[in-house]
This record gives C-alpha cells, sequence and structure tokens, in this order.
C-alpha cells in the first residue's frame, strides 16, 4: 500500500501577518512556518495506514527550497520519502500548483507504479481554495472524495471507504483503488516527532524535481488587513451605584 500525501508549506499560527508594500503577497521575513493541520492528520493516516498493511508513505509539496522544512518534519513524523517539487518562491495559485504536482507525481510514477492512495488536506491553512486536491485527482483520473474524518481499506486492500460527518449522521463512499482523498483535521490525532525520527529526518536524502506548470488563471489584485478589534473597559460604576449596571449586564448575557 504506496501512499502519497501532499502537503504545503504555510505561516505558523498564531503570528502577525503583515503585507508587503505594494499588498500583493504576505511580508514572510519574520515568519515561522509548518504544514497545516488538515496536511498533518493526512500525513498520520498515511503513516498509520502503511504500518498496519504494508507499503510506504511519500511526501510531496510544491514551494521554494525551504519547503525542505516541512519535508522533513514529515519524515520525523515517520514517511519515508520526501520529495520537492521546486516552483520558486513566488506563490502559485491553485491550477498552476495542481499542474506542478501532476507533473511531479507522474514523474515519479512513472519510475515505479501508481500510488494506491494520494492524500490532500481538505483546504490549506492560509488561502484555503479547496481546489488542488480535486484538479489534481480529475488530472490523474482518480476518484477523490472531500472532508473526510475516516478512511478504512476494504476488500483485500483493493477498495477504500471514506467517510464524511453531515448535519444528520455519516456519509460513506466506497471506491476502488486508485483513489484520492482530502481530508480534515480530526481524522486522527497526529504524533509528536520523536528525537529519533528527528535525527533520522535530518540525515534523509530528500529528492527535488522542477516542474515547470504554466501560469494559472487567478490573479491576486490586493489583499488587505482586517480592521482590528480594538477592546476598551468600561466601569459600570462603584460599590452599589454599579448593581443595576450589573443586571443589565448579566440580562443582556442571558445569565438572569
Amino acid at each position: 500500500m504506496d501512499v502519497l500525501v501532499c502537503v504545503k508549506r504555510v505561516p505558523a499560527p498564531g503570528g502577525k501577518l503583515l503585507l508587503t508594500e505594494d499588498g500583493l503577497s504576505v511580508d514572510t521575513r519574520h515568519l515561522g512556518f509548518t504544514i497545516g493541520p488538515h496536511e498533518e492528520c493526512a500525513v498520520e493516516e498515511a503513516i498509520r495506514i502503511a504500518a498496519e498493511h504494508g507499503g510506504s508513505v511519500t511526501v510531496l509539496s510544491a514551494g521554494p527550497p525551504e519547503t525542505e522544512e516541512q519535508l522533513r518534519y514529515a519524515l520525523s513524523m515517520g514517511a519515508d520519502h520526501g520529495v520537492l517539487a521546486e516552483v520558486g518562491a513566488t506563490e502559485l495559485d491553485p491550477e498552476a500548483t495542481a499542474a506542478a504536482l501532476v507533473e511531479t507525481i507522474r514523474t515519479l510514477e512513472s519510475e515505479s507504479k501508481p500510488f494506491d492512495l494520494v492524500l490532500f488536506g481538505n483546504e490549506t491553512a492560509d488561502a484555503g481554495h479547496y481546489q488542488v486536491g480535486v484538479r489534481v485527482a480529475c488530472a490523474l483520473g482518480l476518484p477523490i472524495v472531500g472532508g473526510i474524518k475516516g478512511i478504512e481499506l476494504v476488500g483485500g486492500q483493493a477498495r477504500v471507504q471514506l467517510k464524511r460527518d453531515v448535519s444528520d449522521g455519516v456519509e460513506v463512499y466506497d471506491t476502488p483503488l486508485p483513489a484520492a482523498a482530502a481530508v480534515k483535521e480530526g481524522l486522527n490525532l497526529p504524533r509528536y516527532p520523536s528525537i529519533k525520527g528527528r535525527l533520522r529526518a535530518k540525515k534523509a536524502p530528500l529528492r527535488t524535481l522542477r516542474p515547470t506548470p504554466e501560469p494559472g488563471g487567478l490573479r491576486t489584485v490586493r489583499l488587505r488587513q482586517p480592521p482590528e478589534k480594538e477592546h476598551a473597559t468600561v466601569v459600570l460604576g462603584h460599590g452599589a451605584e454599579a448593581a443595576e449596571a450589573v443586571v443589565d449586564v448579566l440580562a443582556e448575557k442571558g445569565l438572569v
């Protein structure tokens, strides 16, 4: 069971995002980077599948050379191979990103055999386009289901059941392999890399390919910072004088 997981280098959550002077991109000079929570769950699920059913896990990312950091993190979790589709520092739109991934996947599969399962995060933690996994699966001729919260191999690894939560229950999709799935955070609890895993990942070889995708169809017009929320402290009164105002606040909150 050979599983491929596609991940993206994204700014670490919690940091304040600043824009470049032209307003067309995020100023990344002082940001830390990671992979998104959906993709981290995808890596964890791939490792569990390979451990239970045999096979290997390959992690692929399209991005700048610095993406090596995120690939090595996935290797430290337990992935077997890391592949960087180096496309430069400029942020690609979903169409161009998918084209770069498809070209790289076809190169990898031409040298070995098709992957049994291709996993994506349901959406990236930065742009959240919800497109790349669908575009890649369509180009490769693979069935894909998004919003996945459960994966189970059936029929001697010949088929896969993909489960996703809906408002009044769970939808279950049964599809032959090879297949693709876009998974959501909560599919599992990703492991924390061990010291041994980090040391192994530090020395592990990474493969770099340089696809040449055509430019995508989306163009960034401008990015804007959302207005900062201001909080002010309001003194309701002092001593007994504040009682009526406090009751009004509690009533407004539905507490009395």
